[in-house]
């Protein structure tokens, strides 16, 4: 096995293939499988893993299921606050359309007073 770096023209960015070579039986010549590695950080020279679509790891917490656990209660705890808050929200947003319509009818009571007075 041997590592290949090629470059995207297009992004300008190298990225780090794992190669291997095999015999191809059908065509009775060498073939090669390359799988992405990662990619070379232009600042240090290193290579980025990706998760092999060209894009950064990401750290799961499938790897350490205590993280998991603390994933999920921080994500139900979140939710929870999302949910009073979207209720409280409402709750606010029903007070401001019930002011908002007493305050058209007192200003359709004031525009029938004055234009009942004009004419």
């Amino acid at each position: 096995m041997s590592l290949v770096r090629c470059k995207d023209k297009r992004t300008g960015i190298t990225y780090v293939y794992e190669s291997e070579s095999y015999w191809d039986k059908e065509k009775q010549q060498p073939r090669a499988r390359r799988k992405l590695i990662g990619k070379i950080d232009e600042a240090t020279g290193e290579i980025v893993p990706t998760d092999g679509r060209g894009r950064k790891r990401k750290k799961t917490a499938e790897t350490d299921p205590s993280q998991a656990a603390e994933t999920a209660a921080d994500q139900a705890a979140l939710l929870a606050q999302k949910d009073s808050q979207i209720t409280r929200l409402t709750e606010e947003n029903q007070k401001l359309r019930e002011e908002k319509d007493s305050l058209l009818r007192e200003l359709g009571g004031i525009l029938e007073r004055y234009s009942i007075t004009e004419q």
